[in-house]
Formats: C-alpha cells, structure tokens, sequence
C-alpha cells in the first residue's frame, strides 16, 4: 500500500521497522537511511531472521541527515510517500527541509533542538506550518510515547472524561534492570541534556522554572512499584497548554534512581556533561560527546533488561457531570517482553510502536491534513485502538489521585 522512508537506525528505528513488518498490509516497502548503513543492514537481517513471513520489502542506504540535497536525493531516488524521522532531534529542520522540496509527508519522535544551546522547543518546526499547508503535505510531531501518547490520552481525557481539565501530570515510570553501573535507556547526548537542564512546569498562565531535579515526590505506579519522581520540563508541556487552554497546572515527572543521580552528580561536577566544546589534542569535542562515546549504546541494553515501565497521564478537573474528577490512563510494558518479540528494551519499544501507529494513520488518511501538527489536534481513539492492537495496552484508573 505505501511505501516510508525511516531515517536512522538505532534503538527506536529498530523498532519502528519491526512493527512497520508485522503490519505489512500498511508498510509494503521501507527504506532504512542512516550515516551507518551496517546498523541497518543488521536491523534488516533480524526481521528476515524474526519476521519471515512478512511481505515489506525492505533495503538500506547510507544517507547524512544534515545534508538536505543528499536527503532530497535518497527521497528522490525512493519515491517514498513519507518519511519517519528517528535520527537526532539536531536533524528535524533538515528532514522537513528535504520533505518539502520532495513533497512528501512527516513524522517525527522529538522536537527539534540546536546542537550548541540545550534548548528544546517546537517553536521551530511550528514556523514550517504555512509552507507545509501550501504544499498540501502533513507533518506529524512528537508522536513517540513521551511526546506522544501522552498527548493522545490528554485528548482522550478531554473527549471521553472531562468538560474542563485544570491540572495535568504526566509521570514516567522506568522501572528496569540493565544491570549496568550507569547507562542511558536512549541517545546518552539528549538524555543528560534533557535531565540536566532546568525544570519547568506551567501554573496559572506561566512557566515556573526550578533547578535541576528540585521537586520530588513519591508516586504509585499501578502494577509496577512506588518510586520517587522528579519535575522536569518536557516538549509536550508546550503544546498541552496551548490547546487545552482550561490546564492551569502541568507537569512533566519522571523516576530516577540513587545510583544513576549519583553517577550524573558526579560527572556533571567534573564537567562531563558539558556541551560547550573543549581542545583535545588538538581537536575541538565537547565532553558530552565523548561520554557519549564510553557509555553503552542503549540497544545493547536490551539483551538482560528485567522490569517494566508505566507511563501515564493523570487529569483532575470537572467531569462530563459537572464534577470535580480525577481520572488516570496508563500503559505497562515489559522489558523481557519486548525483547522477546522485536529484540529491543521496552523504552526504544515505547517510542517506535507509536511512531509507526502514527504514520499509519497519516497512510490511510485517518488523520491526514496539510499542517504541521502535534498528536492532541487529532481524535485520540483510532490511535488508542492501534496501541491495544499493537503491543502498548492502555489502561484506565478512575477517582485514585496518584500525583499530589
């Protein structure tokens, strides 16, 4: 029926393209693109390995995706009708520039974000929303889990559960076992970036900065465990409050562990995670890149992973009665078992099946109109039934406040 480009080739992409094999009625031929094409070439190999009865079609290239008219040539070349984007948040405005001047759709997992500023913001990639409509081309952003189904199960809270939403906190849940001293569960550079920022949340029409991992409670995780939870700032904050504009509070938590704030504390005191480069021997690298390159790939912790993970979003405010509710939408997912099914961790597992159920929704034309749009501007449950039928279960718990 369609055939996609997917641009990368690590740990989501992986899954991405295994879930773009199973369902094979959608994704009939996919193109893997990554500056190291043996990466994709082994992705490649599993699926003949795994999924040998599936009908996609599958090949590789090696493409830069920093380069337009080098990804302009491999779209050309192709013919694809979209790309998923699962390279580095550093390469959206590249990819969107080479979707335009090929005229083919978007998808991606993470907004946009420059190298030199740890900064992350959609205001860029919003900017590219007039050129996509006159191109009569779609965009999709953030549609992994956390951006991502977080927002459709905001949108399934104001559609199914809620006149007025007034207080929203989204809570992530890691609660697995690599077995290694200290390891970053996706791309380490955007990882420590993001942690080590400043926290933000947005109260009463305003942004409330706080200090890195400042706030902190201890919140249940249905069917996983009690863990301590941090505020940070997260992408989808940015466009929650804008189109849901009854939010008076919203917060972004997520769980760290003693040991992993330990190893972070330690290598932000000597200056590890920095991004401002440094001279070495010669060379100009910033130390976060060189840290990138000692610690594990986050594929390579998928083998030994125990645990689950629980993500979810809690909504407090008026109900559909006129009541003051509090509802919570959630989904677990296994480590063992998705290494079992796609060979990959449960956290690259929950950011690829959404990737893929995304674009097959743009494919088919359930959601489908010239823009560039977040995931909360469409109706929530084509893509709720996707994630039931396609490894990610969602779950409801109704009037237990989780988060204080």
């Amino acid at each position: 029926m369609s055939k996609v480009i997917i641009i990368g080739a690590g740990g989501v992409a992986n899954v991405v393209a295994k879930k773009c094999a199973q369902n094979d009625g959608v994704f009939t031929e996919v193109l893997i693109a990554t500056r190291t094409v043996r990466k994709a070439d082994a992705i490649v190999a599993e699926i003949h390995e795994h999924l040998p009865d599936s009908k996609t079609k599958f090949s590789t290239c090696t493409v830069d995706a920093d380069n337009v008219p080098e990804l302009v040539g491999v779209i050309r070349e192709f013919g694809p009708e979209m790309v998923i984007n699962v390279a580095l948040p550093y390469q959206d405005l590249t990819i969107m520039d080479a979707c335009l001047e090929t005229g083919v759709h978007y998808l991606d997992t993470a907004n946009y974000e420059p190298r030199d500023v740890a900064k992350f913001e959609y205001s860029w990639q919003w900017a590219y929303r007039e050129r996509f409509e006159k191109a009569g081309l779609m965009a999709l952003l953030g549609c992994g889990f956390d951006p991502g189904a977080t927002q459709v199960f905001t949108a399934h809270h104001a559609k199914h559960h809620f006149q007025a939403i007034e207080y929203l906190d989204i809570i992530d849940c890691n609660n697995g076992d690599h077995g290694k001293a200290f390891a970053t569960n996706f791309n380490p550079e955007i990882n420590i970036r993001e942690i080590t920022a400043n926290g933000r949340y947005w109260e009463d029409g305003e942004w409330i900065e706080t200090a890195p991992l400042e706030i902190s409670q201890d919140i249940y995780y249905p069917k996983v465990a009690t863990r301590k939870s941090f505020v940070l700032y997260h992408e989808e904050l940015e466009s929650l409050v804008i189109n849901f504009p009854t939010i008076k509070r919203a917060r972004f938590w997520m769980t760290f562990g003693e040991s992993y704030i330990k190893h972070l504390n330690v290598l932000e005191g000597v200056g590890m995670t920095s991004i401002e480069p440094i001279d070495f021997r010669g060379q100009q690298i910033a130390p976060i890149e060189f840290l990138k390159a000692v610690l594990p790939v986050p594929e390579s912790l998928a083998a030994n992973y125990t645990g689950q993970t629980c993500i979810g979003v809690q909504a407090k405010g008026t109900g559909k009665d006129g009541k003051e509710k509090v509802h919570f939408v959630y989904n677990v997912t296994d480590h063992a078992q998705t290494y079992q099914e796609v060979q990959a961790q449960g956290v690259s597992y929950t950011t690829g099946v959404p990737a893929m159920i995304g674009a097959m929704l743009m494919l088919t034309g359930v959601w489908k109109k010239a823009g560039v749009y977040n995931v909360e501007e469409f109706d929530p449950d084509p893509f709720i039934a996707a994630m039931n039928e396609w490894g990610l279960p969602v779950n409801e718990l109704a009037d237990i406040e989780l988060v204080k």
